[in-house]
């Protein structure tokens, strides 16, 4: 055993010796090699004075060009300006893609995809330059959408369509810079006179519910905890998070949304700090048309759970005391199926955005153009009919987890008493 222990120990002690004198030996040349180009443009500066001052000026012509050439000899050789990278997928392969992988890779068709790429034209052209060509414009919306449909890392984008991680970033970057500027008016606009006639008649229509311009709801994007202010964007469920509230029509498609708060507050919360709020505390945010429902001139009206507080324009279910009436329990429950079309709009947007359902590693500003473009593309997606994957959902369980508990909301308008008790007479009528 000792001889065994010898051997180790001398091995090493060899092997230490050997790397030690190779390190020696190394800095030595390499000083050498350092001193010798010292020297060499020693002579040469030398040499281009000499000819400044004393020589003919033919010769210290002659003398320049032959000091120009070693120099030029001796340039350090120029590095690449992008290195090569396969871009035979975004190339040879998408292009023969069918209508079906259009839709699974980019949640979109070809053609709905050919019309954002002109609707963003005007902000996200670019022009090639004299060291190298751009990235076209499809190719780089087609990044940003994949991007926003997988949540896939920065570096694995680069590799399937051949570009670096700057591109990737840059990309996505602009393309929800341009889609705020001009997609999000377009698809989320607040409604007109005529647009809130019609988004009432279809609820009606569906589910009997008079006067009812959609729903509100909230949800939460997960984020990287920001450096300032960390503990604000602590949600219930102890992870770090901005919260998206969206109102939506019958349809499901998003008319109002309000996207980076902090997610410590609680959706009551979110609705007095929105813009929504702001208009209705101003007293012009629908139009005052009225119908008498149930002995009560009930005005166009959003529905939300118990989470907001209850006002004319904004109707709760009757809180669960374990005492409430049949003619409670039914407008309970009729609401409550009317509000499901939020929680499927929200979960379509997920679904087919899942950036949205994990965690968001960029700059929270850049997560809230994210999620307002996300919002937009879903409209426009269902608006343009392109069919929805079931397998795009996200488990039950998960999505259960993803959503933190809210909190009752105690806020209660007297105003808001009396529609809700209306309108419980007319759904029992």
């Amino acid at each position: 055993m000792e001889d065994i222990e010898g051997m180790v120990f001398l091995i090493l002690g060899m092997w230490l010796f050997v790397t030690t004198r190779r390190h020696i030996l190394f800095q030595k040349r390499l000083k050498a090699v350092r001193q010798k180009t010292a020297e060499k443009n020693r002579r040469v500066w030398e040499i281009l004075h000499q000819s400044l001052d004393d020589e003919t000026t033919l010769v210290s012509q002659r003398r320049r060009k032959m000091i120009f050439h070693y120099l030029q000899s001796r340039r350090r050789r120029p590095s690449v300006w992008a290195f090569n990278r396969a871009t035979e997928w975004w190339d040879v392969i998408v292009p023969g893609f069918t209508n079906t992988q259009w839709l699974q890779n980019f949640r979109m068709s070809e053609e709905t995809f050919i019309y954002l790429c002109n609707k963003l034209r005007p902000v996200m052209e670019r022009q090639d330059t004299n060291f190298r060509g751009c990235v076209p414009l499809k190719k780089r919306v087609a990044i940003a959408l994949w991007k926003l449909a997988t949540g896939s890392e920065y570096r694995s984008v680069g590799h399937l369509f051949g570009v670096s991680i700057t591109t990737v970033c840059r990309c996505v970057q602009e393309f929800s810079a341009a889609a705020e500027t001009l997609l999000v008016p377009e698809q989320i606009r607040f409604p007109d006179q005529e647009k809130f006639e019609e988004m009432a008649a279809y609820t009606e229509n569906m589910w009997g519910l008079p006067q009812c311009i959609g729903a509100i709801d909230g949800s939460h994007i997960p984020i990287l905890a920001p450096q300032e202010y960390h503990c604000d964007y602590l949600n219930r469920n102890g992870w770090h998070s901005i919260i998206l509230q969206g109102v939506v029509d019958g349809k499901g498609l998003f008319w109002n949304v309000f996207a980076g708060l902090p997610g410590s507050l609680d959706d009551a919360q979110v609705l007095r700090l929105s813009t929504l709020w702001d208009l209705a505390s101003r007293g012009n945010h629908f139009p005052a048309y009225t119908r008498n429902i149930g002995g009560v001139n009930v005005g166009y009206y959003i529905l939300g759970d118990s989470a907001y507080p209850l006002q004319n324009w904004l109707l709760t279910p009757f809180p669960d005391t374990g005492q409430l009436t049949a003619e409670q329990q039914i407008y309970n429950k009729k609401i409550c199926r009317a509000r499901v079309v939020v929680e499927n709009a929200f979960g379509r947007l997920k679904g087919r955005w899942r950036c949205l359902m994990k965690r968001n590693d960029c700059d929270v500003k850049l997560v809230k153009s994210m999620v307002l473009t996300c919002c937009a593309l879903h409209n426009l997606c269902e608006s343009q009919g392109e069919a929805y994957d079931n397998e795009w959902d996200a488990p039950a369980a998960a999505a259960a987890a993803a959503e933190p508990v809210v909190a009752l909301s105690e806020g209660v308008e007297e105003e808001g008493r009396d529609v809700r008790e209306g309108l419980m007479h007319y759904l029992n009528s």
